[in-house]
């Protein structure tokens, strides 16, 4: 296996005698280096596998991660390695610190949505939602939280009244989610940085657990994040970080590329080693990319390189719109899976924002192409299912305090924000969950009368259906739960359209139905499962359905720039390479346009063989028609290289000569047929 690796990789694998960042460009075989390296510390440095942490930033890249590791060492030196997502790591912190922190254990972690309804229940009065100020109010407190600012903090720091109001509700938000024992997304990376920084008897603890330390994507990296790599490696600076300052494009979500900087700072003996070869795109690609990408500033320079072939010219393509634009990809998909033989699957359309695809989801159902949508939201990520799930894990496990805090209020029962502070407060003290707490004496020194009442009608109900549910058929009962609680009206009030409100709940009686097949399917055998063991399934398919991005069917990949990266295909078209799309408005007028060259790069960098770059001559803006200017990025590529295509009347007799090659080729399969 070792031959396999260039000198560079080589390098990078087997230098440990202190910190290292492997500058990987894209394509160069970086998980290649961290998976080799980790079977490196065991097998040649002695390393345990308990002792060693991989860490990166999707469940995706861990998971890939973890099975390449698998493949080339197993047996006991292996076991307790830890190969997880930066999140991951910090829940099991804090699953295992949970004490010091002052939760109790088994607390709820709070998903965006969970969040942003806690923040409505404490921002706006009834009736006062404004949808989009409390989105930016979200933001905001998840940007201080990666910031590592205190609620404290931020109130002094306040600017104007917007944000002295967004920090007071951060304060509050705090507050109620440590009385629901709850965390959100972002405590899960700040919690562990406070509890290292606070208690150096646990910083020491975990600094002997993890004595080794691989980060990748190291220029995704928040400034929380930052400190967590710093607190953990101080000592031993025993680690080997890998990252691609070409790649940072999720500044908005609070990523530092100069983090990566930082690195020289904190650590001086720093070891750089460069990644320069492309395993992935032709010659002519890359060319492409190093071109683009040379007019960003540089704190390292690196040209990425190949051995593969120069390859096909980059094809810039003009179209009179953006029906036509649309309409030429998906012209072109086919005349290549008819003429060539190329599946589908083999072919991307990468765009800057999700509002380019629908017309293009149009054409290509037009042209009968299959295609698939990444990023697209999972059937279990539906705001109407997830409060039936809670509804469902209430039935099989009452003590789930998520779960109850997500339907508590859901259809509005006026048990409000402060209500439940009580209640969690209380339940903390007692050890005991919010349903069992609701239920003891002792409450009512701390809930008034209409609101202690509120909340014990609730836990009677739903203790009665829990018994119903095993006493007589549950699937009449989950059925009758929905009834009880007027669920449909409640999706009619708060849908836009009425046939909005009876596609959700369609949606809820499919999933009924789920529940429904799963009892029946084994009915009266040995395997006959009960309503606990069809709930847990359903929330496994959860899971599992959050995998479908691995699904291999013949599809044609329609995606982001954003959500692009880390994936590589084989025939790539990016559209609307128009100023104010690639790049964006904003970034123009902010006037930061490095971090959508950097988008460009990536895009550039997925394709493998052939890349198409499109662009309407004009567009509909507002029901009236504009004329475009072609994106900057168009002129910053090698001029050699391109082969421009477009005009309006070769656009005209382009599209008639492909539809009749393509209307050729359909017969003369249909005639092998």
């Amino acid at each position: 296996m070792a031959n396999r690796l260039n000198p560079k990789q080589r390098e990078a694998v087997d230098f440990v005698s202190g910190p290292l960042l492997v500058l990987a460009g894209a394509g160069s075989g970086k998980t290649s280096v961290i998976t080799r390296k980790i079977a490196y510390l065991i097998n040649q440095c002695g390393l345990k596998g308990r002792n060693i942490a991989a860490v990166t930033f999707t469940n995706k890249a861990a998971r890939e991660m973890k099975e390449r590791v698998a493949q080339i060492i197993s047996g006991p030196e292996a076991r307790g390695l830890i190969v997880s997502t930066f999140h991951n790591l910090g829940l099991n912190i804090i699953r295992q610190e949970h004490k010091v922190l002052g939760y109790k254990p088994g607390f709820s972690i709070f998903d965006s949505e969970d969040s942003k309804a806690l923040i409505r229940d404490l921002s706006l009065k009834e009736g006062e939602e404004n949808s989009d100020q409390l989105t930016l109010i979200q933001m905001t407190i998840s940007n201080w939280k990666n910031a590592m600012l205190t609620p404290e903090q931020a109130i002094q720091q306040a600017k104007d009244p917007v944000h002295l109001q967004a920090a007071q509700i951060y304060a509050l938000y705090n507050r109620y989610l440590k009385a629901y024992n709850a965390l959100d997304f972002d405590d899960l990376i700040l919690l562990p940085v406070q509890l290292f920084q606070n208690h150096p008897d646990v910083l020491s603890r975990w600094r002997q657990k993890i004595q080794y330390l691989l980060v990748d994507e190291y220029q995704d990296t928040n400034l929380a994040q930052y400190e967590l790599v710093k607190l953990l490696v101080e000592l031993r600076q025993a680690f080997t970080v890998v990252g691609d300052d070409d790649q940072s494009i999720y500044a908005w979500r609070g990523a530092r590329p100069e983090n990566l900087v930082r690195l020289e700072e904190h650590f001086p003996t720093l070891k750089l080693i460069k990644l320069e070869q492309n395993y992935r795109s032709t010659g002519l690609i890359l060319r492409a990319a190093n071109q683009v990408i040379a007019n960003n500033p540089h704190v390292f320079e690196k040209v990425l390189w190949s051995e593969l072939a120069s390859g096909e010219r980059i094809r810039i393509i003009r179209c009179r719109n953006e029906d036509a634009e649309a309409e030429q990809i998906a012209a072109e998909i086919l005349d290549q899976k008819l003429k060539r033989d190329i599946p589908f699957k083999h072919f991307a359309v990468l765009y800057r924002g999700n509002h380019q695809a629908r017309l293009l989801e149009i054409k290509l159902q037009a042209f009968q192409v299959p295609y698939r949508m990444s990023g697209g939201s999972s059937f279990f990520s539906k705001n109407e299912i997830k409060d039936a799930m809670a509804y469902l894990r209430l039935l099989v496990n009452p003590a789930d305090d998520a779960a109850f805090l997500r339907v508590v209020n859901v259809p509005r029962r006026e048990i409000g924000p402060s209500t439940l502070e009580k209640l969690g407060n209380y339940a903390t003290e007692r050890g005991a969950s919010l349903y069992a707490s609701a239920n003891e004496l002792g409450l009512a020194q701390h809930l008034s009368g209409r609101a202690l009442e509120r909340v014990q009608r609730f836990c009677a109900w739903l203790d009665k259906t829990i018994r119903r549910c095993y006493e007589d058929d549950p699937v009449a009962v989950i059925k009758q739960l929905f009834t009880d609680i007027e669920y449909d009206q409640w999706l009619y009030q708060n849908a836009n359209t009425p046939k909005q409100a009876e596609r959700r709940m369609e949606n809820i009686w499919y999933l009924v139905e789920s529940i429904k097949s799963m009892l029946d399917t084994d009915k009266g055998t040995a395997d006959e499962i009960g309503i606990e063991e069809a709930i847990s399934k359903l929330v496994l398919r959860d899971m599992l359905e959050q995998r479908e991005e691995e699904d291999e069917s013949d599809k044609v990949h329609l995606l982001t720039l954003h959500a692009s990266k880390g994936l590589e295909f084989e025939n790539v078209f990016i559209m609307g390479l128009e100023e104010e799309i690639l790049p964006h408005r904003n970034s123009i007028e902010e006037d930061n346009i490095e971090e959508e060259r950097r988008l460009m790069y990536v895009g550039i960098t997925r394709a493998r063989q052939t890349l198409a770059l499109t662009y309407a001559a004009s567009r509909k803006q507002y029901g009236e028609k504009i004329e475009t200017i072609p994106s900057r990025f168009l002129d910053e590529l090698p001029e050699d290289d391109l082969q421009w295509e477009g005009g309006e009347q070769a656009d005209k007799e382009r599209n008639q000569e492909v539809g009749r090659q393509t209307l050729s080729a359909l017969m003369d399969s249909l005639k092998d047929g």
